[in-house]
């Protein structure tokens, strides 16, 4: 039996949404995507797993495909070290990249995943929104809202939190 195989694509999850009156099955998978609390955001691959999660929690989350150069700003300025260090250059060089740009290359291009990578931490804490979000967080993306898919314009909302 052939499997079909689809293409690797990174995603960013952000958290945009309390659980005090969710069911449970919600709250258990935010915290195993290790998002703890409103406006923190992850980096996953697009496999089956994962878009499986996502739809149990796509009202309290919003998620879509980062570019290049939105990885490299995360990664900058958000990202961290066991202990709440910042990520310098020598952590790099100790995991085999000579640059942000080169782990970010790798990051979009499925070839890293970024929770797996030794000594960091899994989740980025970002701020609100800069001019607060455009619509509800209660509703869909493509209803006026703010949760759910939103493909490239997560771009957006990611540059204006970090």
């Amino acid at each position: 039996m052939a499997q079909k195989t689809e293409e690797c694509k990174p995603l960013v999850v952000v958290r945009i949404r309390g659980v005090v009156s969710a069911q449970r099955e919600a709250r258990e998978t935010l915290d195993l995507l290790h998002l703890n609390h409103t406006n923190h955001a992850v980096l996953i691959d697009s496999r089956p797993a994962y878009k499986g999660m996502l739809q149990r929690v796509n009202s309290y989350v919003t998620y879509g495909e980062p570019t290049k150069e939105t990885v490299i700003m995360m990664i900058q300025k958000r990202a961290l070290l066991a202990g709440d260090k910042k990520l310098t250059d020598e952590y790099l060089k100790k995991t085999g990249y000579k640059s942000v740009d080169d782990l970010a290359a790798d990051i979009v291009s499925c070839k890293v995943q970024y929770g797996k990578l030794p000594d960091i931490v899994a989740r980025f804490r970002l701020h609100p929104p800069s001019k607060g979000y455009k619509g509800k967080t209660k509703k869909g993306f493509n209803a006026g809202g703010e949760a759910g898919y939103r493909g490239e314009a997560i771009n957006a909302l990611v540059q204006r939190m970090v």
